[in-house]
């Protein structure tokens, strides 16, 4: 680590100890192996909201995650924490995700939130639709908060559904729950879309046992292949 990661990881670091011990505590759980069947895996499906979509800019307000146990959506294995905002989002932002001044202001103080969720992950593998803009919200939240640089394993459905089912002509997350005929009544409230995306991933891991993809490092594989091909403008 250089001089000045160390710093401004110092610098960030919790000044509560019990949260000093959260993250190091934190820092200690295995990720599990590239070889785990996808049944014996714990993944950890999240959505965010946010004060805009400028992933560089704006501001991370909410984090909605819930659990697969191997294919089993466990619903008490679930997580949705608000951080405090210093600056209330703007009226036109409020009416897409519903979290109001009150809210946004006596959210959990960031550090604390963003605890939270690292103790809910662990070290499991994330899963979102167009995963680049909720890892990169959080990890931005997580190295201005914690001075942390975060790496987790993602799995982007975005990806992983062309891949399996190519013939699909889906290109939203909404087009792809009508396909499976996943209601998803509540849009832009950050546990909601998590479990419908959850419900998603439950069809991908399905498919993805079938056609012979069937341990972690498999899946991985398989949405990397997928968003290569995609890159070089290959259909998938």
């Amino acid at each position: 680590m250089g001089f000045l990661d160390w710093l401004r990881r110092t610098l960030a670091s919790p000044r509560d100890p019990s949260l000093r011990e959260q993250l190091a505590a934190w820092r200690t759980r295995p990720a599990p192996a590239p070889t785990t069947p996808i049944g014996a895996v714990r993944w950890v499906v999240v959505d965010v909201e946010s004060s805009g979509l400028d992933v560089w800019r704006d501001r991370l307000i909410s984090i909605g995650a819930v659990a697969l146990h191997g294919e089993v959506l466990v619903l008490s294995d679930s997580l949705e924490v608000v951080l405090r905002q210093a600056e209330v989002s703007e009226t036109a932002n409020i009416l897409v995700h519903g979290i109001g001044a009150t809210a946004q202001q006596s959210g959990l103080p960031p550090a604390r939130a963003l605890l939270d969720f690292l103790a809910f992950t662990g070290g499991d593998p994330l899963v979102a639709f167009h995963a680049a803009f909720d890892t990169v919200m959080i990890g931005r939240a997580l190295r201005s908060h914690l001075g942390l640089r975060w790496r987790p394993l993602v799995i982007d459905l975005a990806d992983l559904l062309p891949a399996l089912f190519p013939q699909a002509d889906c290109r939203d997350l909404d087009a792809w729950a009508a396909r499976f005929g996943i209601r998803h009544d509540t849009r832009h409230q950050a546990l909601s879309d998590a479990y419908a995306t959850a419900q998603l991933l439950q069809v991908a891991l399905a498919a993805a046992r079938v056609q012979g993809h069937s341990t972690l490092g498999a899946v991985d594989r398989l949405q990397r292949q997928q968003r290569a091909l995609q890159r070089l403008g290959a259909p998938g």
